[in-house]
């Protein structure tokens, strides 16, 4: 019984100083320093529990678009890979094709914001999606709060992924994963959409980098596996804030963590 209360503590523990984290990410530098309701991310679930199969969410398209106009995620029974720009929503399935979404569809994982520039970054050089990671990194004022980017421009090459839509009783995302699909995309013009989250956010979502891409002409696209840039031009949104909605369903509920 103690083995169980020190287990619980120890959760609740870590999940309190995550949410302390979180509020507390961007210390006031001077008096002036105020933010506005466009340095917010919202986030549906939490990466674990997409990892251990919740892939039913009850949030809608039409819900989301109302939360943020760049951002990505997935739809319900993990159907593709989900990509906000300029406030449209696109599904990329195990076919490699982009869709529109229509806003009744909904989703078990997605991170959106209102997208606002505060740092932009052009890059001319070749370099492969680790270099340019380092890139960005270097014009970052600090790991420790979050980033939309937005990387839009010429693509020698991106490979991409993306998974068939999955049934109940769902698998986990490592076990649904084998089945991916990947298309090699090349002298593409087109867009990645990303997020920069900080390293103790573990768990609640993936830290470091995470980019999702579509074509200029919105036909093609899926989660990135590798790139090379060519010719970008790299947006930055810095945000303060992290808001997450959990599900309201009995697969988030009864999900062993």
């Amino acid at each position: 019984m103690n083995g169980a209360l020190d287990k619980l503590s120890s959760r609740l523990l870590s999940l309190l100083i995550i949410i302390i984290l979180v509020s507390y990410a961007c210390p006031e530098a001077s008096e002036n320093n105020i933010h506005t309701d466009k340095d917010i991310i919202f986030q549906a679930s939490t990466l674990t529990a997409l990892s251990e199969g919740v892939f039913e969410g009850n949030l809608s398209v039409g819900e989301l678009r109302k939360l943020g106009n760049f951002g990505l995620g997935t739809f319900n029974g993990l159907d593709g890979e989900m990509i906000e720009l300029d406030g449209n929503v696109y599904q990329i399935r195990d076919d490699g094709i982009a869709y529109p979404v229509k806003n009744s569809m909904k989703t078990p994982f997605s991170v959106v914001t209102l997208f606002d520039i505060d740092r932009r970054i052009n890059v001319t050089n070749p370099l492969d999606c680790d270099k340019l990671e380092r890139v960005i990194d270097k014009f970052l004022p600090t790991k420790n709060i979050f980033y939309a980017i937005k990387v839009s421009g010429l693509f020698e090459n991106v490979r991409v992924r993306s998974i068939p839509k999955q049934y109940e009783p769902f698998p986990t995302l490592a076990q649904a994963l084998k089945g991916e699909t990947t298309f090699e995309l090349h002298s593409v013009k087109g867009t990645l959409v990303g997020l920069r989250f900080p390293s103790y956010i573990n768990g609640v979502n993936v830290p470091g980098y995470h980019f999702h891409f579509i074509t200029d002409d919105r036909k093609a696209g899926g989660h990135v596996l590798e790139c090379k840039a060519q010719n970008v031009k790299v947006d930055v949104d810095y945000s303060y804030q992290l808001n997450i909605k959990l599900p309201d369903t009995q697969g988030f509920y009864k999900f062993v963590q």
